[in-house]
Protein backbone atom coordinates (compact mmCIF):
# COMPACT_ATOMS: atom_id res chain seq x y z
CA UNK A 1 0.00 0.00 0.00
CA UNK A 2 2.74 2.48 0.91
CA UNK A 3 4.64 1.67 -2.28
CA UNK A 4 1.51 2.02 -4.41
CA UNK A 5 0.84 5.47 -2.97
CA UNK A 6 4.50 6.50 -3.34
CA UNK A 7 4.54 5.37 -7.01
CA UNK A 8 1.37 7.33 -7.76
CA UNK A 9 -0.67 4.21 -8.53
CA UNK A 10 -3.05 5.46 -5.82
CA UNK A 11 -3.94 9.08 -5.21
CA UNK A 12 -6.31 11.90 -6.18
CA UNK A 13 -5.86 11.12 -9.89
CA UNK A 14 -6.17 7.35 -9.37
CA UNK A 15 -8.74 6.96 -6.57
CA UNK A 16 -9.45 3.22 -7.02
CA UNK A 17 -7.20 0.34 -8.12
CA UNK A 18 -6.97 -3.42 -8.00
CA UNK A 19 -3.80 -5.00 -6.64
CA UNK A 20 -2.70 -8.59 -7.29
CA UNK A 21 -0.11 -10.47 -5.22
CA UNK A 22 1.97 -12.38 -7.77
CA UNK A 23 3.82 -14.48 -5.20
CA UNK A 24 0.53 -15.47 -3.61
CA UNK A 25 -0.92 -16.59 -6.93
CA UNK A 26 2.15 -18.71 -7.60
CA UNK A 27 1.84 -20.28 -4.14
CA UNK A 28 -1.81 -21.15 -4.70
CA UNK A 29 -1.01 -22.81 -8.02
CA UNK A 30 1.79 -24.81 -6.42
CA UNK A 31 -0.43 -25.90 -3.52
CA UNK A 32 -3.13 -27.09 -5.91
CA UNK A 33 -0.70 -29.20 -7.92
CA UNK A 34 0.95 -30.61 -4.80
CA UNK A 35 -2.36 -31.49 -3.14
CA UNK A 36 -3.51 -33.73 -5.98
CA UNK A 37 -0.07 -35.10 -6.77
CA UNK A 38 0.00 -36.38 -3.19
CA UNK A 39 -3.12 -38.52 -3.65
CA UNK A 40 -2.99 -39.53 -7.33
CA UNK A 41 -1.28 -42.67 -8.53
CA UNK A 42 2.10 -41.91 -10.14
CA UNK A 43 1.79 -41.13 -13.83
CA UNK A 44 -1.91 -40.22 -13.71
CA UNK A 45 -2.72 -37.59 -16.37
CA UNK A 46 -4.06 -34.49 -14.63
CA UNK A 47 -5.07 -31.05 -15.90
CA UNK A 48 -5.82 -28.25 -13.49
CA UNK A 49 -7.76 -25.71 -15.60
CA UNK A 50 -8.37 -22.27 -14.11
CA UNK A 51 -11.98 -21.09 -14.41
CA UNK A 52 -11.33 -17.98 -16.48
CA UNK A 53 -14.61 -16.37 -15.39
CA UNK A 54 -13.11 -15.89 -11.92
CA UNK A 55 -10.43 -13.43 -13.09
CA UNK A 56 -10.60 -12.84 -16.85
CA UNK A 57 -7.28 -11.04 -17.28
CA UNK A 58 -4.74 -12.10 -19.91
CA UNK A 59 -1.63 -11.54 -17.71
CA UNK A 60 -3.21 -13.65 -14.95
CA UNK A 61 -3.91 -16.49 -17.39
CA UNK A 62 -0.35 -16.36 -18.70
CA UNK A 63 1.05 -16.41 -15.15
CA UNK A 64 -1.08 -19.43 -14.27
CA UNK A 65 -0.10 -21.19 -17.50
CA UNK A 66 3.55 -20.68 -16.54
CA UNK A 67 2.68 -22.31 -13.20
CA UNK A 68 1.20 -25.38 -14.86
CA UNK A 69 -2.46 -24.34 -14.75
CA UNK A 70 -4.57 -24.45 -17.94
CA UNK A 71 -7.85 -22.68 -18.70
CA UNK A 72 -11.53 -23.56 -18.42
CA UNK A 73 -13.51 -21.22 -20.66
CA UNK A 74 -17.25 -20.65 -20.95
CA UNK A 75 -17.64 -18.16 -23.82
CA UNK A 76 -15.95 -17.03 -27.04
CA UNK A 77 -14.53 -14.09 -25.11
CA UNK A 78 -12.95 -16.30 -22.47
CA UNK A 79 -11.49 -18.56 -25.14
CA UNK A 80 -10.03 -15.49 -26.87
CA UNK A 81 -8.44 -14.42 -23.57
CA UNK A 82 -6.93 -17.87 -23.03
CA UNK A 83 -5.54 -17.92 -26.56
CA UNK A 84 -4.12 -14.40 -26.15
CA UNK A 85 -2.40 -15.60 -22.99
CA UNK A 86 -0.81 -18.49 -24.90
CA UNK A 87 -2.68 -21.30 -23.13
CA UNK A 88 -2.38 -24.33 -25.47
CA UNK A 89 -5.60 -25.90 -26.80
CA UNK A 90 -4.58 -29.19 -25.19
CA UNK A 91 -4.74 -27.46 -21.79
CA UNK A 92 -8.08 -25.74 -22.45
CA UNK A 93 -11.60 -26.97 -21.61
CA UNK A 94 -14.82 -25.46 -23.01
CA UNK A 95 -17.85 -25.52 -20.70
CA UNK A 96 -21.00 -23.49 -21.27
CA UNK A 97 -24.74 -24.14 -21.23
CA UNK A 98 -25.27 -22.11 -24.42
CA UNK A 99 -22.56 -22.97 -26.95
CA UNK A 100 -23.32 -21.89 -30.52
CA UNK A 101 -22.49 -24.03 -33.58
CA UNK A 102 -19.64 -21.62 -34.36
CA UNK A 103 -18.17 -22.02 -30.86
CA UNK A 104 -18.34 -25.79 -31.09
CA UNK A 105 -16.81 -25.80 -34.56
CA UNK A 106 -13.90 -23.62 -33.44
CA UNK A 107 -13.22 -25.77 -30.40
CA UNK A 108 -13.24 -28.99 -32.42
CA UNK A 109 -10.94 -27.52 -35.07
CA UNK A 110 -8.48 -26.37 -32.38
CA UNK A 111 -8.59 -29.66 -30.46
CA UNK A 112 -10.02 -28.12 -27.28
CA UNK A 113 -11.82 -30.42 -24.84
CA UNK A 114 -15.60 -29.93 -24.86
CA UNK A 115 -18.22 -31.03 -22.34
CA UNK A 116 -21.64 -31.19 -24.00
CA UNK A 117 -24.32 -29.70 -21.76
CA UNK A 118 -27.46 -31.34 -23.13
CA UNK A 119 -28.88 -33.67 -25.82
CA UNK A 120 -29.41 -30.89 -28.36
CA UNK A 121 -25.81 -29.81 -28.06
CA UNK A 122 -24.65 -33.38 -28.45
CA UNK A 123 -26.63 -33.55 -31.71
CA UNK A 124 -24.68 -30.54 -32.96
CA UNK A 125 -21.42 -32.23 -32.04
CA UNK A 126 -22.61 -35.37 -33.84
CA UNK A 127 -23.02 -33.39 -37.05
CA UNK A 128 -19.62 -31.73 -36.68
CA UNK A 129 -17.91 -35.06 -36.02
CA UNK A 130 -19.52 -36.59 -39.11
CA UNK A 131 -18.31 -33.76 -41.31
CA UNK A 132 -14.80 -33.44 -39.83
CA UNK A 133 -13.68 -35.80 -37.06
CA UNK A 134 -11.81 -33.97 -34.32
CA UNK A 135 -9.01 -34.83 -31.91
CA UNK A 136 -10.81 -32.89 -29.15
CA UNK A 137 -11.49 -34.86 -25.96
CA UNK A 138 -15.29 -34.93 -25.73
CA UNK A 139 -17.67 -35.69 -22.89
CA UNK A 140 -21.05 -34.90 -21.36
CA UNK A 141 -21.77 -32.73 -18.34
CA UNK A 142 -24.17 -34.26 -15.85
CA UNK A 143 -25.97 -32.84 -12.84
CA UNK A 144 -26.14 -35.34 -9.96
CA UNK A 145 -28.97 -33.27 -8.39
CA UNK A 146 -27.60 -33.56 -4.86
CA UNK A 147 -28.87 -30.24 -3.55
CA UNK A 148 -27.54 -26.75 -2.97
CA UNK A 149 -25.46 -24.87 -0.45
CA UNK A 150 -25.92 -21.67 1.51
CA UNK A 151 -25.94 -19.42 -1.60
CA UNK A 152 -28.74 -20.46 -3.94
CA UNK A 153 -27.52 -18.51 -6.97
CA UNK A 154 -24.16 -20.31 -7.02
CA UNK A 155 -25.49 -23.82 -6.34
CA UNK A 156 -25.05 -25.85 -9.53
CA UNK A 157 -26.30 -29.30 -8.51
CA UNK A 158 -29.87 -28.56 -7.44
CA UNK A 159 -32.86 -30.45 -8.85
CA UNK A 160 -33.61 -27.66 -11.32
CA UNK A 161 -30.09 -26.38 -12.11
CA UNK A 162 -29.67 -25.15 -15.69
CA UNK A 163 -26.36 -27.02 -16.05
CA UNK A 164 -25.86 -30.47 -17.54
CA UNK A 165 -28.10 -33.51 -17.89
CA UNK A 166 -30.22 -33.96 -14.75
CA UNK A 167 -29.36 -37.54 -13.80
CA UNK A 168 -32.34 -38.18 -11.53
CA UNK A 169 -34.95 -37.08 -14.04
CA UNK A 170 -36.92 -39.98 -15.52
CA UNK A 171 -34.93 -41.76 -18.23
CA UNK A 172 -31.97 -39.35 -18.05
CA UNK A 173 -29.37 -41.76 -16.67
CA UNK A 174 -30.16 -44.38 -19.29
CA UNK A 175 -30.00 -41.72 -22.00
CA UNK A 176 -26.50 -40.74 -20.84
CA UNK A 177 -25.31 -44.35 -20.83
CA UNK A 178 -26.74 -44.97 -24.29
CA UNK A 179 -25.18 -41.73 -25.59
CA UNK A 180 -21.74 -43.08 -24.68
CA UNK A 181 -22.36 -46.58 -26.00
CA UNK A 182 -23.43 -45.11 -29.35
CA UNK A 183 -20.42 -42.77 -29.58
CA UNK A 184 -17.02 -44.34 -28.95
CA UNK A 185 -15.43 -40.89 -29.25
CA UNK A 186 -17.08 -39.74 -25.98
CA UNK A 187 -14.27 -40.37 -23.49
CA UNK A 188 -14.86 -37.88 -20.69
CA UNK A 189 -17.52 -37.33 -18.04
CA UNK A 190 -18.00 -34.01 -16.25
CA UNK A 191 -19.87 -32.76 -13.20
CA UNK A 192 -19.43 -29.56 -11.20
CA UNK A 193 -21.05 -29.73 -7.76
CA UNK A 194 -19.16 -27.09 -5.81
CA UNK A 195 -19.12 -23.33 -5.54
CA UNK A 196 -19.07 -20.74 -2.78
CA UNK A 197 -21.35 -21.91 0.02
CA UNK A 198 -21.19 -25.63 -0.90
CA UNK A 199 -19.89 -27.89 1.90
CA UNK A 200 -16.97 -30.19 1.07
CA UNK A 201 -18.88 -33.45 1.79
CA UNK A 202 -21.47 -32.46 -0.82
CA UNK A 203 -18.69 -31.73 -3.33
CA UNK A 204 -17.19 -35.16 -2.60
CA UNK A 205 -20.58 -36.80 -3.12
CA UNK A 206 -20.77 -35.14 -6.53
CA UNK A 207 -17.41 -36.64 -7.48
CA UNK A 208 -18.53 -40.03 -6.19
CA UNK A 209 -21.73 -39.94 -8.27
CA UNK A 210 -19.71 -39.03 -11.36
CA UNK A 211 -17.24 -41.84 -10.75
CA UNK A 212 -20.06 -44.37 -10.23
CA UNK A 213 -21.66 -43.36 -13.52
CA UNK A 214 -18.34 -43.70 -15.35
CA UNK A 215 -17.89 -47.17 -13.90
CA UNK A 216 -21.40 -48.13 -15.04
CA UNK A 217 -20.80 -46.86 -18.58
CA UNK A 218 -17.45 -48.62 -18.88
CA UNK A 219 -18.91 -51.86 -17.56
CA UNK A 220 -21.73 -51.78 -20.08
CA UNK A 221 -19.32 -50.86 -22.88
CA UNK A 222 -17.08 -53.78 -21.92
CA UNK A 223 -14.02 -51.52 -22.08
CA UNK A 224 -12.57 -48.38 -20.55
CA UNK A 225 -14.36 -45.96 -22.83
CA UNK A 226 -14.39 -43.11 -20.31
CA UNK A 227 -10.77 -42.46 -19.47
CA UNK A 228 -10.98 -39.00 -17.83
CA UNK A 229 -13.24 -37.49 -15.18
CA UNK A 230 -13.67 -33.72 -14.94
CA UNK A 231 -14.75 -33.01 -11.36
CA UNK A 232 -15.04 -29.24 -11.76
CA UNK A 233 -13.89 -26.82 -9.10
CA UNK A 234 -15.83 -24.75 -6.61
CA UNK A 235 -13.65 -24.96 -3.51
CA UNK A 236 -15.14 -22.31 -1.19
CA UNK A 237 -13.08 -19.38 0.08
CA UNK A 238 -12.88 -18.14 3.65
CA UNK A 239 -13.76 -14.44 3.53
CA UNK A 240 -13.80 -14.06 7.33
CA UNK A 241 -10.05 -14.01 8.01
CA UNK A 242 -6.61 -14.28 6.42
CA UNK A 243 -6.61 -18.05 6.87
CA UNK A 244 -6.80 -20.16 3.70
CA UNK A 245 -9.42 -22.73 4.53
CA UNK A 246 -10.44 -25.21 3.34
CA UNK A 247 -7.18 -26.11 1.63
CA UNK A 248 -6.67 -28.04 -1.58
CA UNK A 249 -4.85 -30.69 0.45
CA UNK A 250 -7.84 -31.21 2.73
CA UNK A 251 -10.22 -31.49 -0.22
CA UNK A 252 -7.95 -33.89 -2.11
CA UNK A 253 -7.67 -36.15 0.95
CA UNK A 254 -11.44 -36.09 1.42
CA UNK A 255 -11.94 -37.06 -2.22
CA UNK A 256 -9.50 -39.94 -1.92
CA UNK A 257 -11.38 -41.23 1.13
CA UNK A 258 -14.80 -40.84 -0.50
CA UNK A 259 -13.87 -42.02 -4.02
CA UNK A 260 -10.71 -44.14 -3.83
CA UNK A 261 -11.19 -45.52 -7.34
CA UNK A 262 -10.83 -42.02 -8.74
CA UNK A 263 -7.19 -41.99 -7.65
CA UNK A 264 -5.94 -45.47 -8.55
CA UNK A 265 -4.59 -44.44 -11.96
CA UNK A 266 -7.40 -45.78 -14.14
CA UNK A 267 -8.82 -42.32 -14.84
CA UNK A 268 -7.21 -39.08 -15.86
CA UNK A 269 -8.39 -36.09 -13.85
CA UNK A 270 -9.46 -32.54 -14.72
CA UNK A 271 -10.21 -29.82 -12.16
CA UNK A 272 -11.65 -26.34 -12.76
CA UNK A 273 -10.88 -24.19 -9.71
CA UNK A 274 -11.26 -20.43 -9.98
CA UNK A 275 -12.13 -18.35 -6.92
CA UNK A 276 -9.91 -20.39 -4.61
CA UNK A 277 -6.84 -19.72 -6.74
CA UNK A 278 -7.19 -15.93 -6.92
CA UNK A 279 -9.55 -14.50 -4.29
CA UNK A 280 -7.07 -14.08 -1.45
CA UNK A 281 -4.42 -12.55 -3.68
CA UNK A 282 -6.36 -9.48 -4.78
CA UNK A 283 -7.34 -6.24 -3.05
CA UNK A 284 -9.54 -3.36 -4.14
CA UNK A 285 -8.21 -0.09 -2.73
CA UNK A 286 -10.25 3.13 -2.85
CA UNK A 287 -9.55 6.68 -1.72
CA UNK A 288 -11.95 8.33 0.72
CA UNK A 289 -13.18 11.36 -1.18
CA UNK A 290 -15.38 12.66 1.63
CA UNK A 291 -16.12 11.72 5.24
CA UNK A 292 -19.34 12.89 6.85
CA UNK A 293 -22.13 11.92 9.25
CA UNK A 294 -25.75 11.00 8.67
CA UNK A 295 -28.21 10.13 11.41
CA UNK A 296 -25.38 9.94 13.90
CA UNK A 297 -23.35 7.46 11.83
CA UNK A 298 -20.07 8.18 10.08
CA UNK A 299 -20.01 7.65 6.31
CA UNK A 300 -16.80 7.32 4.31
CA UNK A 301 -17.61 8.00 0.66
CA UNK A 302 -15.06 6.15 -1.48
CA UNK A 303 -14.55 5.34 -5.15
CA UNK A 304 -15.18 1.58 -4.79
CA UNK A 305 -18.73 0.35 -4.87
CA UNK A 306 -21.08 -1.55 -7.11
CA UNK A 307 -18.87 -1.15 -10.18
CA UNK A 308 -16.12 -3.32 -8.65
CA UNK A 309 -18.01 -5.26 -5.95
CA UNK A 310 -21.37 -5.96 -7.54
CA UNK A 311 -22.24 -9.11 -5.61
CA UNK A 312 -21.33 -7.58 -2.26
CA UNK A 313 -23.40 -4.45 -2.89
CA UNK A 314 -26.50 -6.27 -4.11
CA UNK A 315 -26.32 -9.36 -1.87
CA UNK A 316 -24.24 -8.25 1.15
CA UNK A 317 -25.34 -11.06 3.45
CA UNK A 318 -23.98 -13.72 1.07
CA UNK A 319 -20.85 -11.82 -0.03
CA UNK A 320 -19.49 -9.75 2.88
CA UNK A 321 -16.02 -8.26 2.56
CA UNK A 322 -13.39 -7.41 5.13
CA UNK A 323 -12.34 -3.76 5.03
CA UNK A 324 -8.98 -2.44 6.26
CA UNK A 325 -8.32 1.26 6.87
CA UNK A 326 -5.13 3.01 5.69
CA UNK A 327 -4.02 6.61 6.01
CA UNK A 328 -3.19 8.95 3.15
CA UNK A 329 0.37 7.57 2.94
CA UNK A 330 -0.77 3.96 2.73
CA UNK A 331 0.00 3.06 6.35
CA UNK A 332 -2.44 0.93 8.39
CA UNK A 333 -4.65 3.03 10.65
CA UNK A 334 -5.08 2.14 14.29
CA UNK A 335 -6.81 3.66 17.27
CA UNK A 336 -10.37 3.54 18.54
CA UNK A 337 -12.78 1.89 16.14
CA UNK A 338 -15.82 3.81 14.96
CA UNK A 339 -19.02 2.33 13.57
CA UNK A 340 -19.27 3.66 10.02
CA UNK A 341 -20.50 2.93 6.52
CA UNK A 342 -18.00 2.49 3.69
CA UNK A 343 -19.90 3.81 0.70
CA UNK A 344 -19.24 3.71 -3.02
CA UNK A 345 -19.63 6.41 -5.69
CA UNK A 346 -22.78 5.16 -7.44
CA UNK A 347 -26.03 7.11 -7.26
CA UNK A 348 -28.18 4.80 -5.17
CA UNK A 349 -28.41 4.41 -1.41
CA UNK A 350 -27.44 0.77 -1.26
CA UNK A 351 -24.04 1.28 -2.87
CA UNK A 352 -22.12 0.19 0.23
CA UNK A 353 -19.00 -1.96 0.62
CA UNK A 354 -19.74 -2.25 4.32
CA UNK A 355 -22.59 -1.05 6.51
CA UNK A 356 -22.30 -0.16 10.21
CA UNK A 357 -18.78 -1.62 10.32
CA UNK A 358 -16.44 -0.95 13.28
CA UNK A 359 -13.17 0.36 11.81
CA UNK A 360 -10.54 2.94 12.65
CA UNK A 361 -12.08 6.24 11.64
CA UNK A 362 -11.76 6.86 7.90
CA UNK A 363 -11.11 10.51 7.05
CA UNK A 364 -10.88 12.40 3.79
CA UNK A 365 -7.79 11.30 1.85
CA UNK A 366 -7.52 7.94 3.64
CA UNK A 367 -7.88 4.60 1.85
CA UNK A 368 -10.29 1.71 2.35
CA UNK A 369 -9.03 -1.68 1.19
CA UNK A 370 -11.47 -4.50 0.43
CA UNK A 371 -9.64 -7.79 0.98
CA UNK A 372 -10.00 -11.15 -0.78
CA UNK A 373 -11.21 -9.52 -4.01
CA UNK A 374 -8.88 -11.21 -6.50
CA UNK A 375 -11.77 -13.17 -8.05
CA UNK A 376 -15.18 -11.93 -9.22
CA UNK A 377 -14.52 -8.33 -8.17
CA UNK A 378 -12.33 -5.70 -9.87
CA UNK A 379 -11.95 -7.75 -13.07
CA UNK A 380 -15.77 -7.86 -13.49
CA UNK A 381 -16.64 -4.25 -14.07
CA UNK A 382 -20.26 -3.14 -13.85
CA UNK A 383 -20.63 0.15 -15.71
CA UNK A 384 -23.17 1.78 -13.40
CA UNK A 385 -23.08 5.60 -13.76
CA UNK A 386 -20.48 5.07 -16.53
CA UNK A 387 -17.84 4.71 -13.83
CA UNK A 388 -14.43 3.93 -15.29
CA UNK A 389 -12.80 0.54 -14.98
CA UNK A 390 -9.92 0.83 -12.50
CA UNK A 391 -6.32 0.07 -13.26
CA UNK A 392 -5.03 -3.28 -12.05
CA UNK A 393 -1.43 -3.84 -10.97
CA UNK A 394 0.49 -6.91 -9.95
CA UNK A 395 3.12 -6.61 -7.24
CA UNK A 396 6.05 -8.69 -6.03
CA UNK A 397 9.24 -8.16 -3.99
CA UNK A 398 11.88 -6.29 -6.01
CA UNK A 399 14.81 -8.17 -4.45
CA UNK A 400 16.07 -5.09 -2.65
CA UNK A 401 13.59 -4.91 0.18
CA UNK A 402 11.00 -2.99 -1.82
CA UNK A 403 8.05 -3.71 -4.07
CA UNK A 404 7.93 -3.91 -7.85
CA UNK A 405 4.72 -3.30 -9.79
CA UNK A 406 3.53 -4.33 -13.25
CA UNK A 407 0.48 -3.07 -15.11
CA UNK A 408 -2.12 -5.79 -15.62
CA UNK A 409 -4.83 -3.55 -17.04
CA UNK A 410 -4.70 0.18 -17.77
CA UNK A 411 -7.33 2.42 -16.16
CA UNK A 412 -10.19 3.09 -18.54
CA UNK A 413 -10.20 6.56 -20.09
CA UNK A 414 -13.20 8.85 -20.62
CA UNK A 415 -12.70 8.56 -24.37
CA UNK A 416 -13.00 4.78 -24.07
CA UNK A 417 -16.22 5.14 -22.06
CA UNK A 418 -17.69 7.37 -24.77
CA UNK A 419 -16.61 4.95 -27.51
CA UNK A 420 -18.24 2.00 -25.72
CA UNK A 421 -21.43 4.05 -25.34
CA UNK A 422 -21.79 4.51 -29.11
CA UNK A 423 -19.85 7.73 -29.45
CA UNK A 424 -19.00 6.97 -33.07
CA UNK A 425 -22.71 6.72 -33.85
CA UNK A 426 -23.95 9.84 -32.04
CA UNK A 427 -26.31 10.83 -34.89
CA UNK A 428 -27.59 7.34 -35.63
CA UNK A 429 -31.03 7.84 -34.09
CA UNK A 430 -31.66 11.46 -35.07
CA UNK A 431 -30.95 10.68 -38.72
CA UNK A 432 -32.97 7.47 -38.83
CA UNK A 433 -35.74 7.88 -41.39
CA UNK A 434 -39.28 7.13 -40.15
CA UNK A 435 -42.69 7.68 -41.78
CA UNK A 436 -43.31 10.66 -39.47
CA UNK A 437 -40.20 12.65 -40.45
CA UNK A 438 -39.95 11.89 -44.17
Amino acid sequence: MRAAVERGLLGPAAPVVGLLDVAGIRESAASLRAAFDAVLAPGTPVLHAFAVKATPLVPVLRLLDAEGIGAEVASPGELALARAAGVPPARTVLDSPAKTPAELREALVLGIAVNADNPQELERIDALMRSAPSRSPLGIRVNPQLGGGSIESTSTATATSKFGVALRDEGAREWVVRAYLDRPWLTRLHAHTGSQGIPLPLMARGAAETYALAEEINARAGRRQIDTLDIGGGLPVNFASDATTPTYARYARLLREAVPGLFDGRYGLVTEFGRSLLAKHGTVVARVEYAKSAGGRRVAVTHAGVQVATRTVYVPAAWPLRIVAYDAKGRPKSGTEVVQDVAGPACFAGDLLAEARALPRLDQGDYAAALDTGAYYFAHHYAYNSLARPGIYGFAPDGAGGTAFATVREPQTLDEIVAEAGGAHASALTTLSTPENR
